[in-house]
């Protein structure tokens, strides 16, 4: 076949100002897709929720999954301290698949630890078992889990620090810079098993050292690693709550939103959700939303409604 390269060239380059056209077309087309409305935060459930430390209220992982799919919730929290009777292989896998045939992703992993002490054989154990729980989120599929900075533990017991509005006295002859320490170089070893693992660490801000936004950043900026951010508890900041929410925000990979209906066990916050959604707004805060019920109200009618409250806030996906 031979073709007349007049009149291919010809062709070309009557193609030339389509082609152009095109390309100038490119910049407004991308700017079009950024533009497009993107859905809301993703609203998942604590299994704390139901539990709440209460005996008579302690129903299972597995349980909380369904109700939560049934309720309408997009995703489910653990808490890791509800599931230790038994964190076999084939239980971390058949809650993967509860969740998936439910229609909802595990989000979260909520755990327990401290690093404020000067034992360092406390300290070592509290690794441990914090990169047991970072194996544990993986086997289930779970990409953040909310970790702590622990306190001094010089209260009487936890009423007390809640009275106390969190707040607690040093260990008599340590220092706060001492504890941040500890704090530290415990999660600059843990980032790097939460990279091996592939779970993103949230510091929360609950109470000892990471009380404040501040004590929180803290320890981030100076792990310097993108697998140790920040879980923002909307109900742990008890003074100057929304200007200590923007203080953290930026940092937040996980939104633990507290509510109180019948009232809460300790305090009871009045939480306006459109201000905690503007916040987040304003630093693109794409993550989940979890919710954490706090309150004296049964968890059949109080969690649904906490549910409704967060979408009317803008949230839900």
């Amino acid at each position: 076949m031979t073709v007349d390269r007049r009149k291919f060239l010809t062709a070309s380059v009557a193609a030339i100002p389509l082609v152009a056209v095109l390309n100038q077309n490119a910049p407004a087309q991308d700017a079009a897709r950024t533009t497009v409305p993107r859905r809301g935060n993703p609203i998942a459930v604590s299994t704390y929720s139901f539990w709440r430390f209460r005996d008579d209220a302690r129903i299972s992982v597995e349980d909380c999954i369904d109700r939560a799919g049934e309720m309408g919730f997009d995703a489910v929290e653990i808490l890791h301290m509800q599931m230790q009777d038994d964190e076999s292989p084939g239980r971390l896998r058949n809650l993967k698949r509860r969740a998936f045939l439910a229609g909802m992703s595990l989000c979260g992993f909520s755990t327990h630890q401290t690093f404020v002490s000067p034992d360092e054989a406390v300290r070592k154990k509290n690794i441990e078992h914090t990169t047991r729980c970072l194996q544990l989120a993986d086997a289930m599929g779970i990409p953040t889990m909310r970790v702590n900075t622990g306190r001094w533990g010089t209260s009487k017991n936890f009423d007390e620090l809640m009275k106390n509005k969190g707040k607690e006295p040093r260990l008599e002859g340590y220092t706060d810079d001492e504890g941040f320490k500890w704090v530290i170089d415990a999660y600059a070893e843990l980032a790097k098993k939460a990279e091996q693992y592939g779970v993103v660490m949230g510091l929360e801000n609950h109470w000892g050292l990471g009380r404040e936004p501040e004590g929180v950043i803290r320890v981030v900026d100076a792990v310097k690693s993108p697998w140790l951010r920040a879980t923002l508890d909307t109900g742990n900041f008890l003074e100057d709550s929304y200007g200590k929410m923007e203080t953290l925000a930026p940092y937040a990979v996980f939104v633990q939103a507290k509510t109180y209906f019948g009232g809460g066990t300790w305090y009871t916050l009045d939480i306006d959700y459109m201000k905690v959604a503007a916040i987040l707004a304003k630093v693109k805060y794409r993550g989940y939303i979890s919710l954490e019920f706090e309150g004296q109200e049964e968890w059949e009618t109080a969690i649904p409604k906490s549910l409704e409250l967060l979408r009317g806030a803008g949230f839900g996906a």
